[in-house]
């Protein structure tokens, strides 16, 4: 689901990063990652979506509900990493193992997407992944996504989380202090409505004791991990009136119109000893009402709907096996 796919990739924050005190008793946030270093998060997320969608063609047994609910243990392997100055972001190769991955689709009507998401999730267990995150935080040079689907489109969602890694380039590079506020904006892609995008305002809430932690992390109980708060909506650029259809919709014959809005928040801690995310909480509301039109032949799609997302990230001690 569209939904699914932007909620996760709209405020998920970096899983490695250092943060430097600084004499202005600023913390300064950039990716680091050393080699050989493991982490396990453990990821759940549910969606649940309402609405109704007109076609030419009328389909009387179409739902108008749906949910999905998707539970992901994430073993990442630092496989290499080199430094771009004495605190400057990190460079590094990674690998995701799928250790556990499942999904669970519901539908007040005959989904057969529903059986297609569930028996996606259960191929990609125990299947890796590699990427490089480079120093600006974006994600390149992958390798093994044809081994979770054959469709780069069917992957997006089951590799959304990774979003998350490089988030911390969005922070102010000077550092940030407690009570600080800034702001941020990106774009949303794929969606039938152009110049769609995410606009974020964080706050630096306070610090607190991130609470007990597996010592895999290497991190006392006691540690201290600073509180972000993210609240986020959609906006999108231009004129309401002005025309909303992406290129590649208008390269296939087809324009579009109508609205899509948003908000939510998430709430992130971060150990402020070794920059490691212990947790993040993120829901989201979306409001979809557009038509997709044939240029053609007049013909059109009609769909009203809402979306409304949670989901959990958390860092997880090793599994039993994986122990020493």
């Amino acid at each position: 689901m569209d939904g699914f796919r932007l909620v996760l990739s709209a405020g998920l924050p970096v899983i490695a990063l250092v943060l430097v005190a600084a004499a202005n008793q600023k913390v300064r946030i950039a990716p680091r990652f050393l080699p050989g270093a493991t982490l396990y998060y453990q990821i759940e997320s549910r969606t649940t979506t309402t609405g109704k969608t007109t076609t030419p063609i009328t389909n009387p047994e179409g739902g108008s509900q749906s949910s999905q609910t998707i539970h992901l243990l994430i073993h990442l392997e630092v496989l290499e990493a080199s430094r771009g100055g004495p605190h400057g972001p990190t460079a590094a190769r990674l690998r995701a193992t799928y250790e556990k991955s499942s999904a669970k689709s519901e539908s007040d009507a005959f989904d057969p997407e529903g059986s297609s998401l569930e028996d996606q999730y259960r191929r990609i267990q125990g299947r890796s992944i590699e990427f490089t995150i480079e120093p600006d935080g974006q994600l390149a040079d992958f390798k093994g996504l044809d081994q979770l689907s054959t469709d780069p489109s069917a992957a997006a969602p089951v590799i959304s989380w990774l979003d998350g890694l490089s988030s911390g380039s969005g922070f102010p590079k000077n550092g940030i202090s407690i009570g600080q506020k800034w702001r941020g904006e990106r774009p949303i892609p794929g969606t039938p409505l152009s110049g769609l995008t995410w606009l974020t305002e964080s706050t630096y809430l306070r610090n607190e004791p991130c609470g007990s932690r597996d010592s895999a992390t290497r991190t006392e109980a006691t540690d201290s991990c600073a509180v972000i708060l993210t609240r986020f909506e959609i906006s999108r650029h231009g004129s309401p009136h002005s025309d909303a259809t992406p290129e590649d919709y208008r390269r296939n014959g087809l324009r579009t119109s109508g609205t899509w809005t948003g908000s939510g928040e998430s709430l992130d801690s971060i150990s402020l000893t070794d920059g490691l995310l212990v947790s993040s909480t993120q829901t989201s509301t979306q409001d979809m009402d557009y038509e997709i039109v044939s240029a053609s032949t007049g013909s059109k799609i009609h769909h009203t709907g809402r979306t409304q997302s949670q989901s959990v990230i958390t860092l997880a001690p090793p599994p039993a096996a994986a122990q020493p």
